[in-house]
């Protein structure tokens, strides 16, 4: 669930734990999926009724820890293509929570105005934009090009999305929440197209 940023700092981190399950017989598809729960629950039940920061905190432990399946995959059968599928599909199933829970944020506790349209209209435009991202990927590789590339990595979009709603919890501006999200579906948007400029770019090397 992690980015490239945080892997190297979790491996280090999670390694020992990773070993407890092994022995215990937890497998990297257990800890995803309960990873998965733990991020909708979390979402939903914190981030509708203003309860921010708690989600926050919630979200930051389950996402870190959503390392340890990885270090799992690795310490055991060295991760299927299955499992790499579960991860995958998974995470579009907790981004869906996490930006669709700000969006209820908008919809439920802000006050009626031009900043809580805005929110709600980025809201719903960083939800597309957290199912397009990864869908633009996979439609690559399934014509044999790799497109990783993108102004913004999943995490990158989860801390500013989650970062500006924090901000706003401790009394910024509620324009700042607003404008957390344009840049989430900006990011999104702008990744999008990159992803198909390339994949335009390098389809026939891929066929070859």
């Amino acid at each position: 669930m992690l980015g490239n940023h945080g892997r190297f700092i979790t491996k280090a981190i999670f390694t020992p734990l990773a070993r407890v399950l092994a022995r215990l017989g937890v497998t990297p598809n257990m800890v995803t999926v309960a990873g998965t729960v733990a991020t909708v629950v979390i979402a939903v039940l914190c981030l509708p009724q203003g309860w921010i920061w708690q989600g926050a905190i919630g979200l930051a432990i389950v996402m870190f820890g959503d390392s340890v399946d990885g270090t799992l995959a690795r310490m055991t059968a060295g991760g299927t293509r299955f499992g790499a599928f579960l991860d995958s599909t998974l995470d579009r199933l907790a981004d869906g929570a996490v930006f669709g829970s700000l969006s209820a944020y908008a919809v439920f506790q802000m006050a009626d105005s031009p900043v809580r349209t805005w929110a709600i209209i980025v809201g719903i435009c960083s939800i597309v934009g957290a199912a397009a991202v990864p869908y633009a990927r996979a439609r690559a590789e399934s014509v044999g090009v790799v497109a990783k590339l993108g102004i913004a990595e999943r995490t990158d979009r989860l801390i500013v999305g989650m970062g500006s709603a924090i901000l706003m919890s401790v009394g910024l501006p509620q324009w700042v929440f607003a404008v957390g999200l344009t840049w989430v579906a900006f990011a999104s948007f702008v990744t999008v197209c990159q992803r198909i400029w390339f994949t335009a770019r390098h389809i026939d090397e891929g066929t070859q």
